[in-house]
């Protein structure tokens, strides 16, 4: 290839194609001057994706060269955008001076850095809010390791999970933006993520993981990691720090820990219950928990309090110091005085991250200052006796910095400029050699001044100027036609009314100032890195102070919100119960026009199962969901929108909340319900939260009535899991006949001239009446339809009593079934027993007696 290259193609293009060899497959950008210029099938595919114009210039090879370019200066929302749509681009950079650049025909450049979805450090190229992972997975057999790295932030975590559908929750938890697996992973097809990349099978080797580990951990032992328990993570985790180190071209010191997450220490919400529950996002563009929670002053607390949402704690002590630290701020007055400084806090998490992939700019520095000066204020205001161990923690982490504010004040300009590329960043007084630069630099207009003079008294032409121009430099312009007759003057170029030249006199006071100029760059990007150097030996006590200031933040959010939102603090036990007093919805009480009706919960081993009949509208969606938010809310250590709440152990929170056919997939409405609920049956406990909302409305009524008595009587009896179970079916009321932990309670409605009035309170007892017509009525469905269905709805309530005894028959014969202990066969042979059983009752019903033609109504 090299001979072809250098035989064939000009010598900008083979040093083009030596360095587009390295990246086949990542869209190249080539700097050239003051643009960055992509090439032949890069230029087609970047001209179609960022809608510039796609040009042929020169040839190269006999043919002319497919170009597509950016201005230098906004290369960077350019780069924004590919990322977005999942490209990874290759940034490479003329390396060479300008003086140098004159003296030699090629210049050198160098790829700079390698920007992909999930190693993105930028600014400009990250959504402020939310975490940019970047996730690896390895597995062996059933058991999957995964590694999620948020480069930006420099944080590692490692975990392992059994099954394939264990881990597709934690990928919808961790929400990856690029996801990395080997060439041979045989899960592919079960991913569903867009940017999945393939790497090759020897970087998921055990031997260079442990190499790879140590090496960035500075360690000689594996073990004191503490992974050994997790050996499948290990191997993930050293082929993320390989993508790592091609992509950033050298180390990322700020990548200083390595988290280990255990399942047992959260509670479980898989991809259906964050959905169901619409934490983060809404199904209909609506507000979320996370919306009516976040009132944090910093994005750190914001992408902070996400993560604990997604990932809620069962250590109950953890929790309980996590309210204390809430009493203390309250107790205190001094939250709002705390949320106004760290306001003004930027975010420096990122940018440590950028000072130690040596990528930062002068703004991050000045940002890095600025917050650094404020850290004895925070301090100061943050209450100092009985308080958690929390709030001792975040004390003793938010300290002072003295060495690197110091150097960051004397070093950096008040207002340096936007890049260190021409200079204008470090201080005066810094450094004694910059200081001689810059004044021999600042008298060069004087000295230029001088010499104009002395060539206008030598050649005695007043009108001669000197003048400078990027492409030619420095050069004496006289008007077109002066005799010029000394032999020093040079021509350098002809214009229609001025002609250009250079002498030895010239060229040499150029040489000075331009080798000023450079000089005084290189020595500014030099004092620059010894600045950023100095900040990366405290880069790990930088990063406890970062999480330390985003967990007051969050903390501190709690408090307010506590107070804003009326909500009280939680009080956890060791014994299977949820008592709520109380409890609201904070969701809907912060968007509804209307007072928001609280309801009261119990739950424990004498009450395992509510079974919740009402209305549609009447409001059982919304009292089932606001448990499983308070819950949540609890377990994240805010206080709860109740006036009492008492919660007993939870390892994980199930939900079957509404329905819709996976086309994708093949899959009905009604199999994707039975595929929701298998999961549940098969992976609830005893300590597992479940809400189910009308199950088997997908197919036949005898159908789903069976299925739903079944399922409750499961989840009551065998998993034993605290349910909340709301129906249409009112004959699911009767299995409080049959297994005495099982209760009924109804949303309740009234009518008002023939109009639904819904009350949303719940009581004790099951609802007989359902309201399907009235809520037909307020949906606005016409007149004649209301008026037939209330002449067959009187028909089927006179024969209600052959109902109930038809109903009796049917639910006798079902509770007498032991699930377990029939086949498949004798399953079939029951549900047509149970068909002769409403034969005559169906007919009987289904007469059409009373009914006009349509078009009556016309």
């Amino acid at each position: 290839m090299e001979d072809i290259i250098s035989k064939k193609h000009t010598p900008v293009m083979q040093q083009y194609f030596r360095i587009k060899a390295k990246y086949p497959k990542i869209l190249l950008l080539y700097q050239m001057g003051d643009f960055y210029e992509f090439f032949y099938e890069d230029a087609c595919k970047a001209s179609r994706l960022l809608s510039i114009a796609l040009t042929s210039r020169g040839q190269s090879c006999g043919e002319p060269i497919p170009m597509a370019g950016v201005p230098l200066h906004s290369a960077e929302s350019y780069i924004a955008k590919l990322v977005k749509l999942g490209e990874s681009v290759v940034v490479c950079e003329q390396i060479e001076s300008q003086c140098k650049q004159n003296k030699v025909k090629l210049v050198e450049r160098k790829v700079v850095r390698v920007i992909t979805p999930g190693t993105i450090t930028d600014e400009a190229l990250l959504d402020a809010k939310k975490d940019h992972l970047l996730v690896v997975i390895h597995n062996i057999k059933d058991t999957f390791g995964l590694a999620a790295l948020n480069l930006a932030s420099g944080k590692l975590t490692i975990t392992q999970v059994i099954s394939i559908e264990n881990l597709l929750n934690e990928l919808e938890r961790l929400n990856p933006v690029e996801l990395l697996i080997c060439e041979n992973f045989a899960y592919f097809t079960s991913l569903s993520f867009s940017n999945v990349k393939k790497r090759p099978s020897w970087e998921f080797d055990v031997d260079l993981a442990k190499e790879l580990l140590m090496h960035q951990f500075n360690t000689r032992d594996i073990n004191s990691l503490g992974c050994n328990e997790f050996p499948i993570a290990l191997i993930a985790c050293g082929c993320l720090l390989q993508y790592v180190k091609d992509t950033q071209q050298h180390t990322a010191p700020h990548i200083s820990t390595l988290s280990i997450e255990r399942y047992e220490d959260k509670i479980i919400l898989d991809a259906t219950t964050q959905k169901n529950l619409e934490l983060l996002h809404s199904s209909y563009n609506g507000h979320t928990l996370f919306d009516i929670i976040d009132n944090t002053a910093t994005f750190m607390g914001s992408r902070l309090l996400k993560r604990w949402i997604l990932c809620p704690l069962r250590n109950h002590n953890i929790l309980n110091d996590r309210h204390r630290t809430i009493i203390s701020l309250q107790n205190s007055k001094k939250v709002n005085k705390i949320y106004t400084i760290l306001k003004s806090i930027s975010d420096i998490e990122r940018i440590l991250a950028r000072i130690s992939l040596k990528s930062a700019r002068p703004r991050d520095l000045v940002q890095l200052r600025h917050t650094l000066s404020l850290l004895p204020q925070i301090r100061d205001l943050l209450p100092k006796d009985n308080i958690s161990n929390t709030l001792k923690n975040i004390i003793k982490n938010i300290k002072s910095f003295p060495n690197v504010l110091n150097i960051l004040q004397k070093g950096i300009k008040e207002n340096p400029a936007p890049t260190i590329k021409d200079g204008g960043v470090i201080a005066n007084n810094f450094n004694n050699e910059l200081d001689e630069l810059r004044n021999f630099s600042m008298h060069s207009s004087k000295l230029l001044i001088d010499f104009e003079n002395q060539e206008k008294e030598k050649m005695q032409l007043p009108n001669i100027k000197i003048r400078y121009s990027k492409i030619h430099g420095y050069y004496i312009e006289v008007k077109r036609g002066t005799n010029i007759f000394d032999k020093e003057y040079i021509k350098k170029q002809t214009l229609k009314n001025t002609e250009r030249y250079t002498n030895i006199s010239l060229q040499n006071f150029e040489n000075k100032i331009l080798s000023c100029k450079n000089r005084i760059i290189n020595l500014e990007k030099h004092l620059y890195n010894k600045i950023l150097d100095k900040i990366c030996k405290q880069i790990r006590q930088l990063q406890d102070m970062v999480d330390s200031l985003s967990e007051l933040d969050v903390i501190n959010n709690f408090a307010e919100r506590a107070e804003a939102l009326k909500l009280v603090q939680p009080k956890f036990t060791n014994s299977i119960e949820l008592k709520i007093s109380n409890g609201r919805h904070l969701v809907v009480e912060q968007l509804s026009q209307l007072p928001f009706i609280p309801n009261d919960l119990i739950l424990n081993n004498d009450q395992l199962l509510l079974i919740i009949t009402g209305p549609n509208m009447g409001g059982k969606s919304t009292y089932m969901r606001q448990i499983a938010l308070i819950v949540i809310l609890a377990h994240i250590g805010s206080f709860v929108p109740a006036t009492n709440a008492i919660i007993g152990p939870i390892d994980r929170i199930f939900t079957r909340i509404g329905a819709a056919d996976d086309l994708a997939s093949n899959r009905s409405t009604f199999m994707v319900e039975m595929t929701e609920t298998a999961n549940i049956l098969h992976h609830a406990t005893k300590n597992s939260l479940v809400l189910i909302d009308e199950l088997g409305r997908g197919t036949s009524t005898f159908d789903g009535l069976s299925l739903a008595w079944a399922i409750a009587k499961h989840l009551a009896t065998i998993n034993k899991s605290m349910t909340m179970f709301s129906t249409h079916y009112f004959e699911l009321t009767q299995l409080s006949n049959h297994i005495p932990y099982i209760a009924n309670v109804h949303l309740t409605a009234t009518m008002h001239d023939e109009n639904i009035i819904f009350l949303h309170i719940v009581q004790d007892g099951p609802e007989n009446k359902s309201y399907g017509v009235s809520v037909a009525k307020l949906a606005g469905l016409p007149k004649y339809v209301i008026d037939i269905a209330k002449k067959k709805l009187s028909q089927l309530e006179i024969s209600n009593i052959h109902e109930t005894v038809i109903s009796k028959q049917i639910l006798n014969k079902i509770s007498s079934i032991k699930l377990d202990e029939i086949s498949s066969e004798q399953a079939l042979d029951i549900l047509s027993e149970l068909q002769k059983i409403a034969k005559t009752h169906n007919k009987d019903l289904m007469g059409d007696a009373g009914f006009e033609p349509a078009t009556t109504a016309m």
